[in-house]
């Protein structure tokens, strides 16, 4: 038995189709051995204040980063929520993921003076208070797929993390993680349809599944009305900017012990040569630029469904009323609870394992609080 738990998430059937996946019999019970893991950021809001808010989703991808190392790459379901991140590991990772969270804990703290909480909970006690946590594997691609969320558990287990239970304490020694493959490197993207909107919608309970996948359903109907359902990435990828806005964050989280000035340096020179790349359109042993900004944009994670529907969305005033008027009405009918938040661009933190495969991931979020903003609203 525990060895086929082990490998349940790279065994789950893939689904292509995302609207599918407001549907409950798209997502299967994570098994009961496993473990969730969550992360967040102390004070995310102060952070947005201050203009911070490309380095907490630098800092929220670094932990699905330094996991995905840990682990060798292997398959495990994970998900980004802007100001913190969560994922799923069989119970015999149990020490790498403690390992990896603890440390990661210690060494933002002492790179960027931010605390980040960190939980580790096991999916049987999840159970044991009435939640659950299915699971389903969206894919973006050949190469590149995302977990999705279902059955209220994670939520629960995040809000536990919050309240200070299961608690996975800080190293006593800040040695950073593995981080190689993180990058922050695209300029901000601004919306052309009029705004980026940032929606969560949740059910109002956990237990209503049919009536919240028909509210669901009804937003991803009115997201395809946009181009391109709303995707805030242009097909042809964003613009490269020299020097990229997030090279500094880049650099602190992935210098490895190197001096800060001296992996900055570095870092600047390798900004440097991808500029030219791109923007001469050369083809350095075989990448192809072009097309690597296309799997880019194909890859990028603008929707999702974290215990809800959460979308970043290339919006037209006239789609996003429409939707506002609809959710507004199924919260007062009890089915769901919504927040929003709107911006002028988005923000894309990315995980690239090579340049030459088609397996990198870009996280995609509002770039003036995003999700965590979104957040805050609920109603």
């Amino acid at each position: 038995m525990a060895q086929t738990t082990s490998h349940f998430y790279e065994n789950l059937s893939r689904v292509d189709d995302f609207d599918q996946l407001a549907r409950p019999s798209c997502f299967k019970p994570l098994p009961e051995n496993w473990l969730i893991c969550c992360t967040d950021i102390v004070d995310s809001r102060g952070l947005i204040a201050q203009g911070k808010y490309r380095t907490v989703n630098m800092i929220a991808a670094a932990v699905i980063t330094a996991m995905l190392n840990a682990l060798s790459h292997r398959a495990f379901p994970y998900v980004f929520a802007g100001d913190g991140a969560s994922f799923a590991v069989p119970r015999e990772f149990e020490h790498q993921a403690r390992e990896t969270l603890a440390r990661l804990r210690a060494w933002v703290d002492r790179e960027f003076a931010i605390s980040l909480r960190a939980a580790l909970i096991p999916v049987k006690w999840i159970r044991d208070e009435g939640y659950d946590v299915t699971v389903a594997r969206y894919a973006v691609g050949p190469e590149a797929d995302y977990a999705m969320f279902n059955g209220g558990g994670l939520a629960w287990a995040e809000q536990q993390m919050k309240l200070g239970g299961f608690e996975v304490p800080p190293a006593s020694n800040a040695v950073p993680p593995d981080l190689t493959g993180l990058s922050c490197r695209w300029n901000n993207i601004q919306s052309k349809n009029g705004t980026i909107l940032s929606l969560l919608v949740l059910p109002q309970d956990h237990t209503q599944h049919r009536e919240f996948a028909a509210i669901a359903d009804e937003v991803l109907s009115l997201a395809a009305k946009l181009d391109r359902h709303g995707h805030p990435v242009p097909e042809d990828g964003p613009d490269l900017a020299l020097p990229a806005r997030g090279f500094r964050n880049e650099a602190r989280l992935t210098r490895q012990g190197k001096p800060t000035l001296w992996a900055t340096a570095q870092l600047i020179a390798v900004n440097m040569l991808v500029w030219g790349v791109f923007a001469l359109g050369l083809k350095p042993g075989g990448f192809d630029p072009v097309h690597y900004r296309r799997i880019l944009s194909r890859n990028a994670d603008f929707r999702k469904f974290d215990d809800g529907l959460k979308m970043t969305l290339d919006c037209s005033p006239e789609i996003r009323d429409q939707l506002l008027t609809r959710l507004n009405q199924a919260q007062a009918d009890g089915i769901i609870r919504f927040g929003y938040h709107e911006q002028a661009s988005a923000v894309m933190t990315c995980i690239v394992p090579s340049s030459f495969t088609d397996d990198h991931i870009h996280f995609v979020d509002g770039a003036a609080g995003g999700y965590a903003e979104a957040a805050r609203h609920l109603g």
